[in-house]
């Protein structure tokens, strides 16, 4: 058993690989994202055939009842995988599913953040609440940080990068002869 949060993301991928059924992996390679408290994956299903004819309203129902069944069908097996892995890397497991161009997350954490905010940036959040884009202060700093993520998207991901190959050299330590 490991319960070593250090574990490498390349580890927690790998073993996620490893043990899912082949039928979940058939259409495209899980997105497989690692924080310190949640391991989300996302399975890609194909898009349900329909008839040419068929308008955009009927395509949309089809997908939302692909991944309804999805959900439903592999209820009982993603649950057994999610309690191997929460155990074995100390993290709860997230799922999701991506039809098409839409993704739906079924199970995700929402996990609290504490910070300290002087007057100007209280305000930033205090403006987005007055003005109905934010239910509270918390809703508006969550939406910043969306904000953020979506137009740094190279940049984090970039960073991201340096820090895996950074902590896979402190893994494999320096060589001793």
């Amino acid at each position: 058993m490991t319960t070593d949060t250090a574990v490498s993301t390349s580890a927690i991928t790998a073993w996620f690989l490893g043990r899912m059924p082949d039928a979940w992996t058939s259409t495209a390679p899980p997105a497989i994202t690692i924080d310190r408290e949640e391991i989300t994956v996302v399975l890609t299903v194909a898009a349900p055939d329909l008839p040419g004819e068929a308008g955009d309203a009927d395509r949309a129902e089809a997908v939302l009842g692909r991944i309804s069944g999805f959900r439903e069908d592999t209820r009982e097996q993603r649950m057994n995988v999610a309690r191997e892995a929460e155990h074995r890397f100390d993290r709860k497991v997230a799922w999701g599913v991506t039809v098409g161009e839409r993704t739906e997350l079924f199970t995700h954490l929402a996990v609290p953040v504490m910070t300290r905010l002087r007057q100007p940036e209280r305000m930033v959040l205090d403006t987005l609440v007055a003005a109905n884009v934010a239910r509270s202060r918390a809703d508006a700093l969550a939406w910043c940080v969306r904000l953020v993520g979506r137009h740094t998207d190279d940049w984090l991901s970039g960073l991201r990068d340096a820090m895996e190959e950074v902590d896979r050299l402190r893994a494999a330590g320096p060589v001793t002869s």
